[in-house]
């Protein structure tokens, strides 16, 4: 019997590690590919070898965005069982590549957010290199022990850290701007908190205005437009404002045909124009949406279950939706600091913005997608199961926060992390239901304390009784049955005031949010710009000394 356990045992082991030698062999094959196509093709240029190794490191980082940053676009639509895990993956993985490609920009800054000044390099273009080569290493580095532990941290707040970390090594602690760091640092709390109230939000109007109704299918059909028609108009602006900035000029000349329709040419979309092509989709939305439930013959049961399924297409739309903003924006995470590396060693010197080659490009955007294939299952998830239970509508909620805020944000000039507003809306609908279980339990918990309340009555009552006889001199046969009856009554009573006590302690402890998942993951979160910024000075002194 042992032998065959550990038979068993032996034939899982080989089984999981015949899978991780494939997926890393998929990775190591992806950068060296990276890393000789990078060589052969700047053959021409000096210190080409150096900007092929940069491009190597830039794949890497690539990967661990895809491993660990995409699970948040998808992992609800997981966890709720709108989408499978290998549907998910391959909806991500186009629409984070398509998004890199279509819309990830000609131009980025090589110094994410401002965070130091590169005046302090003096024009050097040599430390200005290692240190965006310390930086790039060290956030992939940091990502990818993130991904290990399950953790989804910001990948954007791990570049940050190693440019920051790497500046300081190389210029000393005035090169950084303590007032952007001030505002990253906020947040971290500013992030989560709005995404958990946005989230929560919708799902408590949701189940006010429907799940909680006595004809649910009535009302469902009344409102889920609504919110649908809310969703496009949110997604819409959102992916007008952070994902079309490249591709802007040809949406306006598209739009300019359309008759009556004249749109003033600017750099990119304003949050006025971005508002109204939203507010257009959606009320387009809503006449479909609207059109389709009123004509549907399908007869739905007059259950949550039902209403579920109505938010199931939406949410698919929303994770690709969400996978397509991320790939244009994070991208820049990838190949901000391979694109600066690449313009200091072409031009041999410092810009503060660069051009992106196509082959840089496609190095984020393939990078991207592989790292999601091979390595994001786990991510995926933990954000959409292992920290609370999903269900479609909740999943809704949690991708309209992701939209919403993300808005706001933009608009108020306020830095936040999509990966800590995710993760914040799942908290935010894990935390509602607590406190929704917990409102509807409390009068449950009150007939229990009436219960018991009662119950300690009789018991008294009983073992008064009890005392009496058992100090009665002549006791009949009577005296002798009752006595026998009180004590399986107190007995009984003595039960049913336990129980009665532990329904109230397992009523009041019920969480459906798991503690132990929220201190690993907040834990993470604070440690993720100084653990990169560690990690990218020792690496800038190692390159330094290298290279001296």
């Amino acid at each position: 019997m042992e032998i065959q356990t550990i038979k068993k045992l032996e034939t899982e082991a080989l089984k999981k590690s015949g899978t991780d030698f494939t997926r890393l062999g998929f990775a190591l094959f992806f950068m060296i590919a990276v890393l000789t196509f990078s060589f052969l093709s700047n053959g021409s240029i000096p210190n080409n070898m150096f900007l092929a190794i940069a491009a190597l490191i830039g794949a890497y980082m690539a990967m661990n965005i895809g491993a660990n940053d995409v699970a948040n676009n998808v992992g609800p639509a997981v966890g709720s069982k709108a989408l499978t895990l290998t549907t998910a993956i391959i909806i991500a993985a186009v629409f984070e590549a398509g998004g890199a490609l279509i819309a990830g920009g000609e131009v980025v800054k090589t110094i994410k957010k401002g965070i130091i000044d590169i005046s302090a390099f003096g024009g050097n273009a040599d430390p200005f290199i290692w240190a965006m080569m310390a930086a790039l290493l060290a956030a992939a580095l940091w990502l990818n022990f993130a991904t290990a532990m399950k953790a989804p941290v910001s990948t954007t707040h791990s570049i940050v850290g190693g440019v920051m970390g790497a500046g300081v090594a190389a210029a000393g602690f005035n090169i950084v701007s303590w007032g952007t760091m001030g505002k990253i640092a906020a947040s971290w709390v500013i992030s989560p908190v709005l995404g958990g109230i946005i989230a929560a939000t919708f799902l408590y109007s949701i189940k006010k205005s429907i799940v909680f109704k006595d004809d649910k299918i009535k009302a469902a059909k009344t409102y889920v437009p609504i919110f649908v028609a809310l969703m496009s108009w949110a997604f819409i602006t959102y992916l007008t404002l952070k994902g079309l900035k490249k591709i802007w000029p040809q949406v306006v000349d598209i739009l300019n045909i359309i008759p009556l329709v004249s749109i003033e040419m600017s750099k990119k979309p304003t949050f006025t124009t971005a508002l109204i092509l939203g507010f257009i989709f959606s009320i387009v939305v809503y006449i479909y949406v609207k059109t389709k439930l009123t004509s549907n013959k399908t007869t739905l049961k007059n259950n949550k279950d039902s209403v579920n399924t109505l938010f199931t297409i939406p949410l698919i739309f929303a994770a690709a939706l969400l996978s397509f903003a991320h790939g244009a924006n994070d991208v820049a995470n990838a190949i901000g600091p391979l694109a600066a590396i690449n313009d200091a060693i072409v031009n041999g010197g410092i810009s503060s913005k660069a051009s992106i080659p196509l082959w840089v490009m496609g190095v984020g955007a393939l990078g991207i997608a592989l790292g999601l294939a091979l390595y994001g299952p786990k991510l995926i998830k933990t954000v959409g199961s292992e920290i609370t239970e999903l269900d479609q509508i909740r999943a809704f909620s949690i991708a309209m926060a992701a939209s919403i805020t993300v808005i706001i944000a933009s608009q108020l000039g306020l830095p936040v992390s999509s990966t800590h507003i995710a993760i914040g809306g799942v908290f935010g609908v894990g935390f509602l239901r607590e406190w929704l279980h917990l409102n509807d339990t409390n009068t449950t918990i009150e007939e229990n304390i009436s219960t018991i309340k009662d119950e300690k009555q009789n018991l008294n009552a009983y073992t008064s009784e009890l005392k009496t006889l058992e100090l009665k001199d002549n006791k009949t046969q009577k005296d002798y049955e009752r006595i026998v009856t009180l004590y399986k009554l107190i007995a009984d009573e003595e039960k049913l005031i336990k129980s009665t006590k532990k329904d109230i302690k397992k009523a009041k402890k019920v969480e459906f949010v798991k503690r132990d998942a929220i201190k690993k993951i907040i834990a993470a979160w604070v440690i993720t710009v100084p653990a990169a910024a560690v990690l990218a000075a020792v690496l800038f002194f190692m390159i330094k000394g290298i290279m001296a």
